[in-house]
């Protein structure tokens, strides 16, 4: 593949990161920030006869910190540039991923290869991870240990990834002998096996769910986390299949008509020959 071509592909996967990031924000807005709202509000309500009766003697603005970024700015703007500036950055790594395994995974369309590249990030990226790490709203867990469950989180993810380009290479490698089928299922349980032992391996997150923590509004939160990761990836893949279609689309036909002229002009010789 050209580099002028690697390089569209790169813009169109930026582009179709912003567009499928815009669609997880207002997923995001209308489902989980009420979730994160509530746990807030629980949060507050917790500590509040904390400062009511242990801290009645200190002056009142002692221990207080000005509020930098304030809930409503955190809710729209903020959350609107984490979420497209996530999309454009993952959208320009699957891009290249795709460049990479176009043509590679068997003989797959740009559309078919782009929803398996997705997928697969998807599952690798966020779903596996979130298995073993699931989110946790803002009133759940000590604020102390957020470096250390960010840390876990992010070597599950290396990991993750890492374990997958390795059952793709075994996966090629074991197509000769078995079968691609076989071949497949072969690098998808060594995936899910190894990824397995890890998850057993790696410590648990040590802190618990508090007890008075409403397990409803919890799922509510988990819930809708994974739901905005698999509709980004969802309209990732999507949209940026029908760009990469566009794009590769002269190079097909082309292909496919330099082949049937090579097969209609040898047919005609066997013809006059006969």
């Amino acid at each position: 593949m050209q580099s002028s071509t690697v390089r569209t592909l790169l813009v169109r996967g930026m582009i179709a990161g912003v567009v499928a990031g815009l669609l997880a924000f207002a997923l995001a807005y209308v489902v989980g920030e009420p979730s994160i709202d509530s746990s807030i509000a629980l949060e507050e309500s917790a500590s509040a006869p904390a400062h009511e009766h242990g801290d009645a003697a200190a002056p009142a603005d002692e221990g207080e910190e000005e509020e930098l970024v304030t809930r409503p700015v955190q809710s729209t703007f903020g959350l609107a540039t984490g979420v497209l500036v996530y999309g454009v950055a993952l959208g320009g790594i699957a891009s290249l991923a795709f460049a990479v395994c176009l043509g590679r995974v068997g003989r797959l369309r740009p559309r078919a290869t782009a929803a398996l590249v997705a997928g697969a990030a998807f599952t690798t990226v966020y779903l596996v991870p979130f298995l073993k790490y699931p989110a946790t709203p803002p009133a759940v867990g000590n604020p102390d240990t957020i470096g250390k469950r960010t840390t876990l989180f992010f070597l599950m993810i290396v990991l993750s990834v890492l374990v997958a380009v390795i059952a793709v290479i075994a996966g090629r490698r074991l197509a000769p002998t078995l079968g691609n089928w076989n071949a497949t299922v072969a690098a998808g349980g060594g995936y899910v096996v190894v990824m397995a032992v890890a998850c057993l391996l790696l410590p648990a997150n040590t802190d618990a769910v508090k007890e008075t923590f409403p397990a409803a509004l919890l799922w509510e939160f988990r819930l809708a986390s994974l739901g905005v990761q698999a509709l980004l990836w969802t309209a990732f893949g999507l949209i940026f299949g029908a760009l990469a279609e566009r794009v590769l689309r002269p190079a097909v036909t082309g292909a496919e008509a330099s082949a049937s002229t090579s097969e209609a002009v040898t047919a005609g010789s066997a013809a006059r020959t006969g």
